[in-house]
């Protein structure tokens, strides 16, 4: 499927797929998208804290490398897991502007750790931030109250209906420990059917720029 990078309203880079007209952030902006959805909503509930986190849709990496400086500052120790079943190419994270509109440019390297790193295997991104990639498809993902937070970044139900069935979530109720949260930019009536019959609890949000809400949903 072709892929074209283009740029968000924040400035900073997605990559667009004109034949599903999806993007793999929002056109609103990706920056925003990211800390507002994942970081503001997601990774602040665990302030103080280690986390483990497991990422559905690893794609450029910018929650990754988000999460990272987050954590960073904070002074948090992270296990981090990103699911992907199509890698992105070198040649279009290089095209990625992240590391400069983050003003992390300091950090560049671990950006290029991030993609760098083997598949399917602990890296050691730094002192406090651990990363395993894992190439598979998301309804082959099996674990067991291994995660405190599910980043839920998958391509929307519009162009992949299938990604966000109650099988799906259900498979990430199981992932989550008790008392932890699945954040997600979506909020369509469907997939919040599919999170309550698997067990979650599901709070509506303030969505980030361009989307009026977004999904929370919390495993007791």
């Amino acid at each position: 499927m072709k892929r074209e990078i283009i740029q968000t309203s924040d400035g900073s880079t997605t990559i667009h797929l004109p034949e599903w007209n999806e993007n793999y952030h929002s056109k609103h902006g990706a920056i925003q998208e990211a800390k507002h959805v994942f970081i503001k909503n997601g990774l602040s509930l665990f302030e103080g804290k280690s986390v483990s986190i497991l990422e559905i849709g690893f794609g450029t990496g910018l929650n990754a490398f988000i999460t990272f400086l987050e954590a960073k500052k904070n002074d948090q120790k992270i296990d981090y897991v990103g699911v992907e079943a199509y890698p992105v190419s070198f040649e279009e994270v290089e095209q990625m502007n992240y590391v400069s509109e983050l003003d992390a440019e300091s950090e560049v390297e671990i950006f290029k750790k991030m993609h760098d790193s083997d598949w399917d295997t602990n890296v050691k991104i730094s002192e406090s931030f651990l990363l395993k990639k894992r190439k598979q498809f998301f309804n082959e993902i099996n674990d067991v109250e291994q995660f405190d937070l599910i980043y839920f970044d998958a391509f929307g139900f519009r162009v992949q209906p299938e990604l966000w069935s109650t099988e799906i979530f259900q498979k990430m109720f199981n992932a989550l420990k008790r008392n932890s949260y699945l954040v997600t930019y979506a909020a369509r009536g469907v997939v919040k059917r599919s999170m309550l019959e698997v067990g979650f609890t599901v709070e509506k949000l303030e969505g980030p720029p361009g989307k009026r809400e977004m999904f929370r949903a919390y495993k007791k």
